[in-house]
């Protein structure tokens, strides 16, 4: 599979695109302005405690206060508390995170006043980004990931990636890292490091442990609510997470951000920076690389499928629902058949959709009907074969009696939802146009006027639809008798880019004749 990565600079912020065998399955906005992005992290103070919701509400500077649940509180809670306490008042830089005494474990089906009873300041991560009217989910579970190994302050625990299924390279990869792991971090051993050999991983480590530093350095005297790190920017996080040996192409529009991706891919894996290159060839990047014509077919509540079936996707409050139509589909007289391989093609295209538009929460598919177990059991595989390479945490469940299969898949952040509809250019969206015969007369007043101001050799242009209406009959059509009415040679011309109610009148230069 070839991955592209086409990203387009503007004033307003940075779009992404990813592409896998030239189709658009990811699109990634970063707004100039943007805050509260999921991994930034945040001195936080406690304002609410709500105790039927064993929640709180914690200040980090957005105008409605953020949600911390206390499963999202951290079995390591109270170490965060007291590390967050020491590094503020840490004025002369003698903290030493290695010589840290790590503090008991809360219990799981604690309460949260026992933990944040005092309503002190708390360093928190964002969770997930403000959606709609809610403000942004925090978590004390503080991870710092690179582009081989996760680390986890306040725990010793070394995990790998169930990913890797070789056992040997698993016991390889557990028995590297805690050579090399300081004390007081947990390490997640990323699906990446696969392969790599002991100095990558411990160069990766040795950077996150210096991003560790930096957070601790940036507490001293801070002042809640105050941002302590920020995440990555999308590009780069996009390329740690997903640069591998598919990647053949990163394309990007500004030279600022070139130099930047360039660097980065340096740092992370130099035999790959003669892959990112600079455009600068006039017109807009995404039109170039295909994306803006597949954004437009993309989105929308109609997606058209090759075969001729298509998808109705519907938002609602609580869910997304979509709707699996054959259309004009018929490869076979075998109905059965043809519901399995419309459904096999919508399945293809539903994984991608999920991906596009960065669907969250449940979503149910009506499928088509299919009667044999054992092609839905094929559906059920196919589906959840297409939707591995979603880095979003999802699950499927199998196809209901009713026909119909939810997913459930993590949401981050907004749902990215892009207008493809376009402004008519004859009704201005009113969805009424004038009457062809009121059209009629204000072509003909016109006429009248510009040969009565001594304009001659006249040419008149319409849309194709409204010169059919004007040579019907020929001898008796309304242009015949207009060049009789007026006595002057007038020609006729159609054009296909005008809109049906548009014309234009011409002198014998081709000039055209303003009004």
């Amino acid at each position: 599979m070839n991955k592209e990565l086409i990203i387009n600079s503007a004033p307003q912020g940075v779009e992404i695109a990813l592409l896998e065998d030239k189709k658009l399955v990811e699109l990634h906005n970063e707004k100039a302005d943007a805050s509260f992005a999921v991994g930034d992290l945040y001195l936080g103070k406690v304002r609410k405690l709500i105790p039927g919701l064993n929640a709180a509400f914690v200040d980090v500077g957005f105008e409605k206060d953020a949600f911390l649940h206390y499963t999202d509180l951290s079995p390591y809670a109270k170490s965060l508390l007291k590390f967050t306490q020491q590094s503020i008042g840490d004025t002369n830089g003698s903290f030493d995170f290695g010589k840290f005494e790590v503090e008991a474990e809360i219990v799981k089906t604690g309460k949260i006043n026992e933990v944040l009873g005092g309503k002190p300041n708390v360093l928190v991560q964002i969770l997930k980004e403000p959606i709609a009217a809610k403000g942004p989910r925090l978590s004390c579970e503080i991870s710092l990931p690179g582009r081989f190994v996760v680390i986890t302050p306040f725990n010793d625990v070394v995990a790998v990636s169930r990913k890797i299924h070789s056992a040997d390279e698993r016991k390889r990869l557990q028995k590297i890292i805690e050579a090399i792991k300081p004390k007081n971090f947990g390490v997640i051993v990323r699906t990446a490091a696969e392969g790599k050999n002991t100095a990558e991983l411990h160069e990766d480590l040795l950077a996150l442990v210096e991003t560790w530093k930096a957070i601790q350095h940036n507490l001293k005297s801070a002042v809640a609510p105050a941002k302590i790190l920020s995440e990555q920017t999308k590009t780069t996080s996009m390329l740690r997470d997903l640069l591998n040996e598919d990647f053949n192409r990163i394309v990007v529009n500004d030279r600022n951000l070139y130099n930047d991706t360039k660097t980065y891919i340096q740092r992370i894996a130099p035999d790959k920076a003669d892959i990112v290159s600079f455009y600068h060839n006039g017109s807009p990047i995404f039109d170039q690389y295909g994306v803006t014509k597949q954004v437009k077919a993309a989105f929308g509540k109609t997606v058209n499928l090759p075969s001729g079936a298509y998808l109705i996707i519907e938002h609602t409050e609580a869910l997304h629902v979509i709707d699996v139509n054959s259309g004009y589909k018929s490869v076979s007289n075998n109905q059965e058949q043809n519901a399995l391989e419309t459904n096999m093609e919508a399945a293809e295209e539903i994984a991608r959709q999920l991906r596009l538009r960065d669907l969250g929460g449940i979503i149910v598919v009506d499928f088509i009907d299919m009667k044999l177990p054992e092609n839905k059991k094929k559906l059920m595989d196919a589906m959840e074969s297409m939707m591995k390479p979603d880095r979003a945490k999802h699950a499927v469940l199998p196809i209901s009696k009713f026909g119909l299969m939810q997913i459930t898949r993590q949401r981050m952040k907004p749902e990215l939802n892009i207008n493809t509809m376009e402004v008519c250019p004859s009704c201005n969206g009113t969805g009424k146009i004038s009457s062809s015969l009121v059209l009629e007369d204000e072509i003909e007043k016109n006429l009248n006027y510009l040969i009565t101001h001594k304009h001659s050799n006249l040419t008149l242009a319409v849309h194709p639809i409204m010169y059919a209406y004007l040579t019907k009959g020929w001898i008796f059509s309304k242009f015949w008798k207009w060049k009789r009415h007026f006595k002057q040679n007038i020609k006729l011309q159609s054009n296909t880019n005008y809109h049906l109610t548009e014309f234009h009148f011409y002198d014998d230069h081709e000039e055209e004749i303003k009004l």
